[in-house]
């Protein structure tokens, strides 16, 4: 099972933060560090200082760092025109050398879009399709042969005689990642256009996530596409304490009752973070994003690595 890095900067996180927590990822081994696309807090809090653009940190970090993959859970279908999000991940994508993933979604957050003037279609129908529109054109321009040209005439986009550049250097393009919970259309958006389908954060367990596995292998199985050509993954919060006085202080630390905590994410000593995983591998899952939320925590990265990621 792959280990991967989860952070939630729209909770207030500075660029600098951001890099030390995938810097130290970097150098622990964790195979990636992924960040949200939201841009309110979520919760009570100030926010400071405030939120960071996710394609901007992305770049950043391109740069920044030398070996750990890097992507989005998940950028909002709702923020940015597909064509110009194509150019903008094609670009991060060569900044990185090849270690870049999108992952892409129908949005959901209206407050966030009212407190930047973003439009916000109210109809989750709409959402949807926009997103199918944007996966294709993703897709479609990533696609398109060198020296050929890119055309879509859709409900809400249109590309008329595109070039399809810059081409991502990765091949034939990069990660697609499509995820959620919902029980049709996901799993057929999944089945067509994406490299890896995602459980998200939420009250779910292992065997939530092996129901939601088994019905985007359904749908992979309807269009003739092996499953296995499909990755799977999931997201958990993740709070690991060596004994239990540090385990209360870091539960303390992201504002939460470990009580709570400690019945569904990989919360608990290192064993039993090991053995929560390890029912996740056993359903199917591939990749586990483990969602921090103390980014100034760093030692807490550098114990999962030595006492959890040897053992999975």
């Amino acid at each position: 099972m792959l280990l991967r890095v989860f952070t939630e900067p729209q909770q207030g996180a500075s660029y600098d933060q951001l890099l030390a927590v995938a810097r130290t990822a970097e150098e622990e081994g964790f195979d990636a560090f992924f960040r949200s696309d939201h841009f309110l807090r979520m919760g009570s809090g100030d926010g400071l200082p405030g939120p960071t653009d996710a394609w901007t940190t992305l770049a950043g970090l391109a740069r920044d760092t030398q070996r750990i993959r890097l992507g989005t859970l998940v950028s909002s279908a709702t923020f940015r025109w597909p064509g110009l999000l194509a150019i903008q991940v094609a670009q991060v994508d060569a900044m990185s050398g090849g270690r870049v993933e999108l992952g892409l979604g129908a949005g959901w957050f209206a407050q966030e879009h009212a407190a930047y003037g973003v439009p916000f279609p109210s109809s989750v129908k709409e959402r949807f399709d926009r997103l199918e529109e944007q996966l294709a054109i993703v897709h479609g321009l990533w696609s398109t042969p060198a020296g050929e040209r890119f055309a879509f005439d859709g409900a809400h986009y249109q590309l008329e005689e595109s070039p399809a550049l810059p081409r991502p250097v990765q091949s034939p393009h990069p990660p697609i990642v499509i995820g959620g919970s919902g029980p049709s259309r996901t799993p057929g958006l999944a089945a067509q256009y994406a490299d890896e389908f995602n459980v998200p954060p939420g009250p779910h367990d292992a065997a939530t996530a092996k129901a939601m596995y088994d019905r985007v292998r359904a749908a992979c199985e309807r269009i003739d596409r092996d499953p296995a050509t499909l990755a799977l993954s999931a997201v958990t919060m993740v709070c690991v304490g060596a004994g239990e006085d540090e385990l209360e202080r870091r539960a303390a630390g992201i504002g939460h009752p470990l009580e709570k905590l400690r019945a569904g994410a990989a919360v608990g000593t290192p064993k039993e973070v090991v053995d929560k995983l390890g029912a996740y591998a056993e359903a199917g899952c591939e990749r586990v994003y483990l969602q921090l939320f103390d980014l100034g925590d760093l030692d807490h990265l550098r114990l999962i690595a030595a006492e959890v990621a040897p053992h999975l």
